[in-house]
């Protein structure tokens, strides 16, 4: 029989990196601000790094060896040496940032037994993280190459969803080789001209000097590009594009082409059996699976998980944020900017009457995430007859600013005067102004946030400073959630307690409390609309769907249009004004 004292032994080992008595080594970080102390023996047999760095340094005259590490901070380099001396890592309420930054450095210091749990960890539990900072992560893990399990996952999302990279805000910024490596592949799910769109936007982003106007480029303007692209330009193909994304895509930019390439291409379309000089590449493959896997892209390009779980607990005013398997509501996108344009009036037009949704915007330059909540529907119906705006009244909408890989804190800044909480913007100056709050709206005089830094943001709840309170963004979106049903549980499991909520009394059998517990639940839907089942106890389904959209909700706490709202004295009220299809209940149900 064997006893095995590990957790003992390695807690002992881990106390020897407090041991000022018998170091031999110091480790210097942050520009030699911070230091810790350690011991030669155990360094070098744990880490084939540090074992490579001792032999080349010279020890001094009190036989210690000094090494510098500069790139690395002093939480992560804490982590690193209670690994190496005890072989544990505590993850607990850590920032997924952290545990991505500890993998890379892990992989520095050649600890691969750690930087493959950290990768594993990363794809099986923080996918949500992977996909939303997606050019990050993949700029970052194909810098390095040497990440394995990382590099095949993000292939294999690239692949079936290339929007995920190509829709991502900081997507100009991946390097020129992950760029290739894409343009390379003959099973990229996506159309040829919508490739080329992306390559030239990418290739002026790398160019900022560059006119925005096209027709006001140089020669030289065009020679820079063509440069900038060389190596991306061979792999589009070029014989697969209609007559049509010929004219209206290629041509404007034929002077970064090879003459012959451009040439042939006309020809091509003149004659397309006969033979041309260029190289013609083959069609990029459609993927054809019988019952794929279920893959979803994120419901966002700025925001995680962790944001939205952080954002729900303002919503419902709680002081501990939910977890992200815990979050009341479904975050939906109605509105993406780099899907559906930056222009004030795209605002308008998509976002009219839906109430309850999150606004967030991506700050150029400073990589911020800025934003607010507004619980009454948007209105683009205003004339202006009393002013360009008009202020609507709310207590429950507020402001923030989002932590993320730069900004350590979130910052949250509720409305203080209710009577000027959303702006409602007048038709005729709907072609500059988008969504407004009373400090913090997106504006622009070119009807584009991107093109100049008129949006607005003022207060104290921005954490990065700023010498101007004007600014351009890089994406931004709206999503609504909705409150009109959920389940939560404050003990991590929705049958446990009678936590979960429905409101609009909906339901056939009478209750005390629209709060209940479940035994069994399954939801996978995009519909509007709740639903009381019948079953052996229930004679009766009741289903009621909105008629008129914009007045699903109005300006209550809970409310769905007139016909359904809670009043002060926190009963609800139902009346049959025609927002919905049929009156579900007679009576008033106190909650």
């Amino acid at each position: 029989m064997t006893f095995k004292f590990f957790d003992k032994l390695s807690q002992n080992f881990i106390e020897l990196i407090n041991d000022k008595d018998d170091y031999n080594v110091i480790i210097e970080i942050e520009n030699k601000e911070k230091s810790f102390t350690a011991h030669s023996n155990i360094l070098k047999y744990r880490s084939p790094y540090f074992r490579k760095e001792l032999e080349n340094i010279q020890p001094n005259e009190n036989n210690i060896k000094t090494i510098i590490k500069s790139s690395v901070s002093a939480q992560i380099v804490n982590v690193i040496l209670k690994y190496i001396y005890g072989g544990i890592v505590n993850l607990e309420n850590v920032e997924i940032r952290f545990i991505f930054d500890l993998m890379l450095a892990a992989n520095e210091f050649e600890l691969k037994g750690l930087t493959n749990k950290l990768e594993t960890h990363l794809i099986d539990t923080k996918a949500s993280w992977l996909k939303t900072y997606f050019s990050l992560s993949y700029r970052t893990i194909f810098k390095e190459n040497n990440f394995e399990n990382l590099e095949n996952y993000c292939n294999d999302i690239i692949v079936k969803h290339p929007n995920i990279i190509f829709n991502s805000s900081d997507f100009a910024s991946i390097p020129e080789s992950a760029l290739v490596s894409l343009l390379k592949r003959d099973d990229l799910q996506m159309e040829e001209v919508k490739i080329w769109d992306y390559v030239i936007k990418w290739g002026v982003f790398q160019n900022p000097t560059l006119p925005t106007n096209l027709e006001e480029w140089s020669k030289e303007n065009f020679l820079t590009l063509k440069t900038t692209l060389q190596q991306c330009l061979r792999y589009i193909r070029y014989f697969l594009f209609s007559s049509i994304e010929i004219f209206d895509k290629i041509m404007p930019y034929k002077k970064i082409l090879d003459k012959q390439l451009w040439k042939d291409i006309n020809r091509n379309l003149a004659a397309p059996d006969r033979p041309v000089k260029s190289i013609i590449l083959p069609a990029r493959s459609a993927l054809v699976t019988e019952l794929p896997p279920r893959i979803e892209e994120p419901f966002s390009t700025i925001i995680s998980e962790e944001h939205a779980a952080e954002i729900s607990s303002w919503i419902d005013h709680k002081i501990i944020n939910y977890s992200t398997t815990n979050i009341p509501y479904k975050f939906k996108l109605i509105l993406s900017g780099t899907r559906d344009g930056f222009a004030p009036q795209t605002f308008w037009n998509i976002c009219h009457g839906h109430a309850k949704t999150v606004v967030v915007a991506k700050v150029k330059g400073t990589d911020e995430i800025l934003g607010g909540y507004n619980p009454l529907a948007w209105d683009n119906t205003y004339n202006g007859l009393l002013g360009w705006s008009k202020w609507m009244k709310t207590k429950d909408s507020f402001i923030f600013s989002l932590k993320n890989c730069n900004i350590q804190n979130s910052i949250l800044n509720r409305v203080k005067n209710s009577r000027y909480a959303i702006c409602k913007v007048s038709k005729c100056y709907q072609n500059e102004v988008g969504p407004s709050f009373e400090l913090f709206h997106l504006y622009s005089e070119k009807s584009d946030f991107t093109l100049d830094s008129m949006n607005y943001c003022g207060g104290d709840f921005r954490e990065k400073s700023s010498s101007s309170n004007y600014f351009s963004i890089i994406n931004y979106e709206v999503g609504p959630s909705f409150e009109l049903f959920h389940l939560y549980s404050e003990k991590s499991d929705f049958t446990l307690d009678s936590m979960n909520y429905c409101g609009g009394d909906f339901r056939e059998k009478s209750s005390s409390s629209n709060y209940f517990s479940i035994i069994n639940y399954e939801t996978e839907t995009n519909v509007s609309f709740i639903i009381s089942l019948k079953n052996s106890n229930i004679n009766n389904l009741i289903l009621s769907h909105v008629k008129v959209s914009c007045k699903a909700n109005n300006n209550y706490s809970e409310s769905f249009g007139d016909d359904l709202y809670m009043t002060r004295n926190r009963s609800f009220r139902i009346y049959n004004n025609s927002s919905y299809e049929k009156l579900i209940r007679k009576t008033t149900l106190n909650r």
